[in-house]
């Protein structure tokens, strides 16, 4: 019998675990995935020296899954038979029965909260969306070793990143929808743009074209397909020829399922994987192409690009790279984020510091993971070895000075 998700996940994690304690566990529900993160605490910590007049207090890992929202009842069995939710604040003078405050950001965290409560007895503290995304995102590019990379023409190239340099820059962040936010600094951001043609577009779509049961599916059908045979090209116009005049190939693609118009067939003479191709090759392009505009406007030289949509996927980020790079003449490139989907949820996360706790275990380990540095010289540091995939986790290392 196939194993479900949460099935999966559990077995991954019960070696992880066995010797660990959970700590703070944060949620980012979105209209199409849950995002879980939170840590566990190693026993024992140790006190060895960097080297740098800082030592080392505290050690574990922070985890990261994730669950269909539709599949939202194997989340909460997931987070009870992990108790994971007695990882969150507990609010001694709260009733009996109210004890344990969770942290969750996204449209979910209002719709399900009273789901969340009767199943497994916690409040939901929401965060606002756009606050975490950022607050997720600075973490990530001022913590964790190499974070952010380019993918072009099949190469991956880390990107080193100068924290005392990093803004502004635009954050393109697509789930369901896209939201394109202009970043200044801490707590510091402008949401300036957006679409609504995004992730849930690309599985909406692909679902009603070729009836792929999930996202997961439908990119890795495409996979095997041809976008040529449905899109129309700029040569299919100009009889096998570039537009020099104007700097356009002969394989550019002129209009997005243009062949459809022209080709006398119906849909089910056409293969599902190439329409899944020529969808998810229609997307990325306009999603490329809307961020680079954007960023021209305000001035800004990055752009990262993340969320679930793009989930590490070889021609996905091709395409956006690729648009960025044609836009831009070369002058601007797109750089992608290796924990692209959960910055919703380390958001939420890194909110637990506003809350003045009892527990001084909790206490000390809130406060040593600031996004800015300012808490005399703390810092958390996560040394990051090998890809990971969307169910995995991250060794920390957290230092006082």
């Amino acid at each position: 019998m196939e194993k479900t998700e949460g099935e999966i996940i559990r077995a991954k994690l019960e070696a992880d675990q066995s010797q660990s304690q959970i700590s703070h566990l944060a949620l980012d529900i979105g209209g199409s995935l849950i995002k879980l993160v939170y840590f566990s605490k190693n026993n024992g910590c140790s006190d060895d020296d960097d080297g740098n007049n800082k030592h080392l207090v505290l050690q574990g890992r922070l985890h990261f899954a994730k669950f269909e929202t539709c599949k939202i009842n194997d989340c909460i069995e997931f987070i009870r038979s992990k108790k994971l939710h007695l990882g969150g604040v507990r609010l001694h003078d709260a009733p009996a029965s109210d004890k344990i405050l969770v942290k969750a950001t996204g449209g979910g965290a209002y719709k399900f909260a009273d789901l969340v409560k009767e199943k497994l007895g916690i409040i939901v503290e929401k965060e606002d969306e756009m606050d975490c995304l950022v607050a997720g995102a600075n973490f990530l590019l001022k913590a964790v070793h190499q974070e952010a990379f380019t993918y072009m023409d099949g190469q991956k190239e880390f990107v080193h990143v100068d924290i005392n340099d990093l803004y502004p820059y635009l954050l393109v962040n697509i789930g369901s929808g896209v939201s394109m936010i202009k970043v200044d600094g801490d707590g510091k951001f402008e949401r300036i743009s957006g679409t609504s043609v995004g992730g849930g577009t690309f599985w909406g779509l692909g679902r009603l074209l070729t009836k792929c049961k999930s996202f997961d599916e439908l990119l890795e059908l495409s996979h095997q397909g041809n976008n040529r045979v449905i899109d129309m090209l700029v040569g299919d116009i100009y009889g096998g020829v570039d537009y020099s005049k104007i700097g356009l190939l002969s394989t550019a693609i002129a209009s997005s399922f243009g062949k459809a118009i022209s080709d006398n067939k119906e849909l089910e003479d056409y293969k599902t994987e190439d329409v899944a191709r020529s969808l998810l090759r229609l997307i990325s392009n306009n999603i490329g192409q809307i961020a680079y505009l954007n960023a021209l406007q305000f001035g800004l030289k990055r752009i990262f690009f993340a969320g679930f949509f793009i989930r590490g996927h070889a021609y996905t980020m091709d395409t956006i790279s690729v648009g960025v790079h044609f836009w831009s003449k070369g002058e601007a490139k797109a750089m992608f984020l290796r924990h692209e989907g959960f910055l919703g949820s380390l958001g939420a996360f890194m909110s637990y510091d506003k809350h003045s706790l009892d527990d001084l275990s909790t206490h000390q380990l809130v406060q040593r993971f600031p996004v800015s540095g300012t808490n005399a010289g703390e810092k958390i540091c996560c040394p990051l070895v090998g890809d990971l995939d969307d169910n995995d986790s991250i060794e920390c290392g957290v230092y006082a000075a």
